[in-house]
């Protein structure tokens, strides 16, 4: 039952198979039985659960049509919660309790959704491997001893291990595609606007996304339909009509140009991954695609810009956490100084302080110039690549990471780690929507497929990627946890 997905759990709540309070207790259960080992829920929220699971179940009989109804998620714990601690992941925030709802919360409330808890992730949404967390890092439930991927990685192990049938995660980089492919699982990145940032907790605020992570591109499209909308408190919401994203899940890919950047099956990429890739893009083929070879130029600067932008953004988001206000704050303080130096230098974790102290330097007096307005230069750079590459096709598909996951601890050098999101980050920077879907593996690890639109055609995206995992059945794999068989 727990791993089926959002539209089959839908249907069986529907027809009477199984109530909302009955899917919830079981996977509170499965959660009690496995996070104590994957760490996936910072925070569980049993008995508001069920309270929203018994609100569901009278909303179900008096005849509700929301398909998520009834469903059980996570949401990532970037996202603000009214009477719940959120965290970040951060011992600045671990004491944090919001007095109000994100607007996605808000919306998945509406929609009749079921919260189960606040899933782990790397502080600050600053990490490719979960491993920044002050509460420690996730593991993947495909091999525990490995790296489930980050920031969203609670929200992808969690949506692997069955703790959970939805989950929600935020990109910045590639916070949500990246863990998807380290997991096994479906992560979809919205063009930026698309879905409200208001009360998600900013990292880059001109980069920061929020997404859906699921069991596969249908229940995207089903949660996408939640999530998207104009949200006339965040500035950066677009007003754009919203499609009802399933709508089109069943097009015909015939004729559709898939371009297949050189950049990205060059040095560095795994050849267990590039075969998976490969053989993916044949698959295509069968459907009626046409493969069209295309240069991102660009690429390869999309590291250093993004490294200057991002930690640009966060030394100005996260200079609000001070002590003053709310979240930690330093035991008896000499002075203010003495207070604002030893809460941050307390409260944050190394790799934040890392990009904060690079931000800080990007945009100090004399070095702006040289950093950060180049870095925008080169972004635009970056954008203009995919504009140019969207009149030769109407996708681009390439792997979504150069490996499969890693293990814990193996990447102690922060450059090697910031080179985990080297097929993700040029995206964000361009503003444009990606999925990461599964479609193969690599000694027994799943292997995640990238594929990118243009602006606002989610709607395409979540058409290719679901015509895919019709064809195939990567997405529909399971881990084996705990004695269990993988099905």
């Amino acid at each position: 039952m727990l791993a089926k997905t959002i539209a089959e759990l839908s249907r069986a709540l529907r027809g009477g198979e199984l109530s909302s309070v009955e899917l919830t207790r079981a996977y509170l259960d499965r959660i009690e039985r496995l996070n104590p080992d994957l760490n996936a829920y910072i925070t569980v929220c049993g008995e508001q659960a069920l309270a929203q699971a018994e609100d569901a179940d009278r909303r179900l009989a008096a005849g509700d049509t929301s398909p998520v109804c009834g469903i059980p998620l996570a949401h990532k714990d970037i996202f603000c919660t009214e009477g719940v601690t959120t965290s970040c992941g951060s011992r600045m925030l671990a004491n944090f309790v919001s007095p109000y709802d994100a607007t996605v919360v808000e919306k998945f409330n509406a929609a009749g959704a079921v919260t189960l808890g606040k899933t782990n992730m790397d502080e600050f949404a600053m990490g490719s491997s979960n491993e920044t967390s002050y509460f420690g890092p996730v593991k993947n439930p495909w091999d525990t001893g490995r790296v489930p991927g980050g920031s969203s990685g609670g929200s992808a192990a969690a949506v692997a291990a069955d703790l959970c049938a939805m989950a929600t995660g935020t990109d910045t980089g590639g916070s949500i595609r990246q863990p998807a492919a380290f997991c096994g699982v479906t992560g979809l990145k919205p063009s930026y606007g698309r879905v409200s940032r208001w009360g998600m907790i900013a990292f880059a605020s001109s980069l920061d996304q929020a997404g859906p992570i699921c069991k596969s591109a249908q229940d995207a499209a089903i949660m996408l339909n939640v999530m998207a909308g104009l949200d006339e408190r965040d500035s950066t919401s677009v007003d754009l009509t919203v499609p009802d994203y399933t709508a089109s899940l069943d097009q015909s890919l015939e004729g559709l140009r898939i371009g297949i950047p050189r950049q990205h099956f060059a040095e560095g990429l795994n050849a267990d991954v590039e075969q998976a890739i490969r053989a993916a893009l044949q698959e295509f083929e069968k459907l009626g695609a046409t493969l069209v070879d295309i240069d991102l130029p660009n690429n390869e600067l999309s590291i250093s810009a993004y490294y200057v932008v991002a930690p640009a953004e966060a030394s100005a988001n996260l200079s609000r956490f001070d002590g003053v206000r709310y979240g930690y704050r330093c035991d008896n303080p000499l002075d203010l100084e003495d207070m604002y130096k030893r809460t941050r230098s307390e409260g944050f974790g190394d790799e934040v302080k890392r990009r904060i102290l690079v931000g800080t330097y990007a945009l100090s007096a004399g070095f702006y110039d040289a950093y950060y307005r180049k870095a925008q230069q080169i972004r635009r750079l970056i954008k203009q690549d995919f504009l140019d590459a969207f009149k030769q096709v109407d996708v681009i598909v390439g792997p979504t990471s150069p490996h499969a996951a890693f293990q814990l601890g193996a990447k102690s050098d922060p450059v090697a780690m910031y080179l985990e999101d080297i097929y993700t980050i040029a995206v964000n920077l361009a503003g444009l929507p990606a999925i990461s879907i599964p479609s193969g593996q690599s000694n027994g690890l799943p292997v995640g497929m990238h594929i990118v639109a243009g602006d606002f055609e989610e709607a395409r995206l979540l058409n290719v990627a679901h015509q895919f995992q019709r064809a195939t059945d990567w997405h529909s794999r399971k881990p084996s946890l705990s004695g269990e068989d993988a099905k």
